[in-house]
């Protein structure tokens, strides 16, 4: 009896779809495949050699499968010491961000320390703040501390940057946590420790969770910044080396589509593998 009035409800399911509906599943459709045009460009020329690129255009099928262009970016910019490099600062950028984040909400939310209006006002603002307004000044306090062309300076700055965003963000996530819990936790003895780390860290795991993937991908594609910080040829990052293979009198179109398309590989990897905690952590947050 069951089977059959799930049976006889799938379709008046689709039924009640109306003609708005349709468009819209239509309309969404056509938005994914121009999203992913550039993709499938890149895709197409990473594989051609520039004869094949010159007579047939970006948009035509390899005649045959090369991976010159691979293999040149591989081998010219050392590709897995740039791998590297760019996995290890977006990696800690991502984590100090996350955690100095967490902190800093926790004491404007929760904490209620004074001015803290004014406080979230001006990190709002900072956020707001270019990145070209903040390179020169900077430049010369890495400079003078002896950190400039230093990866770490690239970890400090991002650390800082992302961290920004997201004690904003939590900030206002921790302002509506409720009063009741804390009082309850407080008459039972319980220290700001204990609440931080028993009550409050395990329900914002998934807004963490979040905020860790995309400080990773954003860190992973700045490029202005480190271009400007790193000069040492084995301390840069994949964005840089990607760049370096353009300049004046020099355009390789395959071998940039080549490099570009592995530049990108690590971070579908990536979010991929946290693709569930992703979702599960904005619909966890859309339900609370």
């Amino acid at each position: 009896m069951a089977q059959a009035t799930a049976k006889a409800s799938i379709p008046r399911a689709h039924k009640n779809r109306t003609v708005s509906d349709w468009v819209i599943l239509i309309l969404l459709i056509i938005g994914g495949l121009v999203m992913l045009f550039p993709f499938i460009v890149l895709l197409l020329n990473a594989f051609k050699t520039t004869a094949d690129y010159n007579s047939s255009g970006p948009l035509s099928w390899p005649t045959h499968l090369q991976f010159d262009g691979l293999m040149k970016f591989w081998t010219r910019v050392n590709y897995p010491e740039k791998l590297w490099n760019s996995i290890w600062i977006s990696g800690l950028v991502a984590v100090f961000a996350v955690i100095l984040s967490m902190f800093n909400a926790f004491a404007l939310g929760i904490g209620r320390v004074k001015g803290r209006r004014w406080i979230v006002l001006l990190i709002m603002l900072a956020n707001m703040l270019p990145q070209e307004a903040m390179l020169y000044p900077l430049y010369i306090m890495f400079k003078q501390i002896g950190l400039y062309n230093n990866p770490w300076s690239i970890v400090i700055i991002f650390t800082v940057i992302q961290s920004a965003f997201g004690t904003y963000l939590l900030s206002s996530v921790y302002g509506t946590f409720p009063k009741a819990i804390l009082e309850a936790a407080t008459i039972d003895g319980a220290s700001r420790w204990t609440i931080f780390k028993n009550i409050v860290f395990p329900i914002s795991k998934p807004t963490l969770s979040v905020m860790l993937v995309f400080f990773f991908i954003w860190t992973w594609n700045e490029y202005m910044i480190p271009m400007a910080f790193l000069i040492d040829n084995s301390s840069q990052t994949i964005p840089i080396a990607v760049a370096s293979l353009t300049g004046d009198r020099l355009m390789d179109v395959t071998t940039t589509a080549a490099a570009s398309l592995i530049s990108i590989v690590p971070t579908l990897i990536f979010y991929l593998i946290f693709q569930r905690t992703l979702s599960r952590g904005i619909t966890t947050g859309a339900v609370k």
